[in-house]
């Protein structure tokens, strides 16, 4: 049986990453405040999702057969870090792209501060 949940977890980085290339073309993936976003992201998720999936008492349970089997750091089944990162590109850049366009400058930097 297929692990659909890694197969999933990959894909879904790679379709957020092709529609910023073909269609939404923000620019965004460039910039130094993405990867930072993303650093955040990280620097919040590990500890929450390490608590959640904890062996000692596990809050989140995964289908083994459906995962890669691969934990780090402590017991977060790798899959997760790929739909997170999807989950935050996607949203960053749909507000990206829609937000208006004479908002005046790149957005408003005291607002993104």
């Amino acid at each position: 049986m297929a692990a659909e949940y890694t197969v999933a977890a990959v894909a879904a980085p790679v379709a957020v990453l092709a529609l910023e290339l073909a269609v939404l073309r923000t620019g965004l993936l460039r910039t130094a405040r993405y990867w930072l976003t993303v650093a955040i992201s990280l620097a919040f998720m590990v500890p929450v999702d390490g608590w959640l999936t904890r062996p000692d008492a596990t809050v989140v349970h995964y289908a083994e057969e459906q995962i890669s089997g691969i934990r780090a750091p402590w017991h977060i089944p790798v899959e997760d870090y790929g739909f997170g990162l999807a989950l935050i590109t996607l949203t960053l850049l749909l507000w990206q792209r829609l937000r208006p366009a004479d908002g005046g400058g790149d957005g408003g930097e005291a607002r993104d501060a």
